[in-house]
């Protein structure tokens, strides 16, 4: 059984920053990419940021130059660290990780979202 859990996630004013952190416990292989993904009230989910496993780090157009992407693969940690927050920031954020739990077996598993409030 693998679990994501996640944390950091609150109220901030615009401007200001937080930091996000998902924790992958289980039997686990080996972990591939690690993504953050966001889902604002009446909008689809949308990927935020992703990690592979060699560091390659992509983002949304909304968030490059504020949000930051990292690993530690050692603790099976993503982190998201989220400068000049804007209101439109503001969403559930969830903790995506393509898992191998052997060899041959390969899954994404979903943390239970983190809630992430900009405003004054």
């Amino acid at each position: 059984q693998v679990q994501l859990v996640e944390s950091g996630g609150g109220l901030v004013q615009p401007g200001g920053s937080l930091r996000l952190s998902c924790a992958a416990s289980g039997s686990i292989f080996s972990i591939n990419d690690m993504a953050w993904y966001r889902q604002a009230p009446g909008k689809q989910r949308e990927l935020v940021a992703l990690i592979s496993s060699g560091g390659r780090t992509n983002y949304a157009d909304s968030v490059k130059g504020r949000f930051t992407i990292s690993r530690d693969s050692a603790k099976k940690v993503a982190y998201l660290q989220m400068n000049s927050l804007n209101p439109e920031d503001t969403a559930v954020y969830y903790c995506n990780m393509e898992i191998k739990i052997s060899i041959w077996t390969l899954n994404h598993y979903w943390g239970q979202g983190t809630q992430v409030t900009v405003s004054s």
